[in-house]
């Protein structure tokens, strides 16, 4: 989740105020390809999206080792995820506000230098406080990153590219999650959960220096540009969307924090990395949709991705009852191909409609996402303990049942059907 910015004094779409041009040079510019997309950069800033999904995702994979070389309960071991969602809830708002004014690229610099020692840490430690003090450090500086990617992406592109630029920018999560984290857990497995943390720590570090060589800089936002909080939340279409976020990220993590425990029952906890993989590749399936159609079909998409979503937790509980593990991979990969685009659909619904607030509005977006993140490793854990995984789908459907609701409602704004 990532704060959208104001297109910058350098930026490809700033035009000149001067005289309407002769009818040669109108006629000459009509005929001029397209603008190409800055590639190195955005894949940049999907790579900082990558470290940061890898870094807040990855213990889902690796509950059983993290919670039994930490000597604590896997939903103990859980609680590493919560507090991760904690620091960047903590972070997102006041940061965005403070750094409102400060360059961009030296942010987005501070930010992932901020994962290299993060994870460094997580990677060494073999003390459940230090380990979690670190987990939140780390949450603390995705929150200004989340803050960054999006709104990057937009001011560095002309205004008809910005929906794909975004879809790049946010690829780097859905690559996470499709192959990241599952290769990650296949890592674990072979060499441990902490090389898997300081594989993510050297990849920071080599991001560093990748944004320093590619990415152009950006100017932060002038004062008498920045609206007050309040304000930003009375736009209409801003709170829909928001809403929509929090009981879509609730929902999902419910399920993908805990899925290890979940395939228990099913006799496949020995394959969540197969199963993450499906739901993965599934995902970027979504996310190349995303991309083509975000620009015309927004609603459409966001209304496909609740129903997709809660088909595949339906899949998934009836699985359950059933005992029926071969329906577990069908789920994955109809809950992927729900997912994976939804990251850049909600993102860019919270930008239409904040329009110039919407560096703001992204930062309260990450905050949603976030609390989402939070709130399901702790009702999640809860459900586990006291319910049993088979409540985990259920609780999830209910929640899809009131995103698809909110945006079915948000046809004016938030999800309107024309753009």
């Amino acid at each position: 989740m990532s704060t959208n910015e104001l297109r910058s004094p350098a930026s490809p779409m700033t035009i000149p105020a001067t005289a309407a041009p002769h009818a040669p040079d109108a006629a000459a510019a009509s005929d001029a390809p397209p603008a190409r997309l800055p590639w190195p950069a955005l894949l940049a800033l999907s790579t900082g999206g990558f470290v940061t999904l890898m870094t807040e995702a990855l213990p889902a994979g690796v509950l059983p080792a993290m919670s039994a070389d930490l000597g604590v309960s896997q939903s103990g071991a859980g609680q590493s995820v919560t507090l991760y969602a904690v620091g960047s809830i903590v972070a997102a708002i006041p940061l965005t506000a403070a750094t409102a004014g400060r360059p961009r690229k030296r942010l987005l610099l501070l930010a992932v230098g901020g994962f290299t020692v993060a994870n460094a840490v997580t990677a060494v430690s073999g003390n459940y406080p230090l380990t979690m003090a670190a987990r939140f450090a780390a949450g603390l500086v995705a929150g200004m990153l989340w803050a960054l990617l999006a709104g990057y992406a937009r001011s560095i592109v002309t205004p008809e590219q910005r929906g794909r630029a975004m879809a790049v920018a946010m690829s780097g999560a859905t690559v996470a999650l499709s192959v990241g984290v599952p290769a990650g857990t296949l890592l674990a497995g072979a060499a441990g959960w902490r090389v898997a943390f300081g594989l993510m720590s050297v990849l920071a570090l080599a991001l560093v220096g990748w944004i320093a060589a590619a990415v152009p800089p950006a100017p932060g936002r002038a004062e008498h540009d920045r609206l007050p909080l309040r304000k930003v939340l009375r736009m209409p279409g801003v709170g829909a969307v928001l809403a929509v976020t929090a009981a879509f990220v609730l929902a999902h993590n419910i399920l993908y924090t805990y899925v290890a425990a979940l395939l228990e029952p099913l006799h496949l906890g020995g394959r969540t990395d197969t199963v993450l993989l499906v739901l993965g590749l599934a995902s970027l399936v979504s996310i190349a949709a995303t991309g083509a159609l975000i620009d015309r079909h927004l609603r459409t998409l966001t209304l496909t991705a609740c129903v997709l979503v809660a088909v595949a937790t339906l899949t998934l509980a009836a699985a359950m009852l059933g005992s029926a593990p071969w329906a577990v991979y069908a789920a994955a990969a109809i809950w992927g191909l729900g997912f994976g685009g939804v990251a850049t659909l909600l993102q860019t619904a919270v930008a239409d409609a904040a329009d110039t607030a919407a560096d703001l509005a992204q930062s309260l977006l990450v905050t949603c996402w976030n609390l989402g993140i939070a709130a399901a490793a702790s009702a999640g854990g809860l459900l586990l303990d006291h319910a049993g995984p088979q409540s985990l789908p259920w609780s999830a459907l209910a929640l899809l049942a009131l995103a698809l609701a909110v945006t079915a409602a948000a046809r004016r704004h938030g999800f309107p059907g024309k753009r």
